[in-house]
């Protein structure tokens, strides 16, 4: 019986180290990756608002870019453009869309690309 017990002794320096290597990459994806999200995030809100707003009902393309340009500097948006989101006709009325891929440097030349896209049904000006 006093054999047994000297063998299992747990987890040995190579288990912990590679524990501690799996828990390391996944914090370093997470805090580059994160901020990737926030940013997507931060975008689809300020195109949805856009889109909500009755006063854009009736604007024309270069407004409604303007508009979203002028929350974009406020909010700080770098990874995709006003003159990226385009506007589109449908059966349902205009919507904005957008269609981008965010890249961020993980380390060393390895990169994390990331697609995102969306669209936003704009609201009709009262009264049309």
């Amino acid at each position: 019986m006093q054999a047994s017990i000297k063998r299992q002794r747990g987890m040995g320096w190579f288990g912990l180290l590679l524990v501690f290597a799996a828990i390391g990459f996944i914090a370093i994806v997470v805090i580059k990756v994160g901020p990737l999200y926030l940013n997507h995030m931060t975008v689809a809100r300020v195109v949805s608002n856009v889109a909500d707003d009755p006063e854009m009902g009736n604007a024309n393309v270069q407004q409604i870019r303007s508009a979203l340009q002028r929350r974009w500097d406020i909010d700080y948006i770098d990874q995709v453009e006003a003159k990226d989101i385009k506007v589109k006709r449908s059966s349902r009325g205009r919507l904005l869309a957008y269609d981008y891929e965010a890249r961020v440097n993980l380390f060393y030349n390895v990169y994390v690309v990331v697609h995102f896209k969306g669209d936003h049904l704009m609201r009709k000006a009262p009264g049309t």
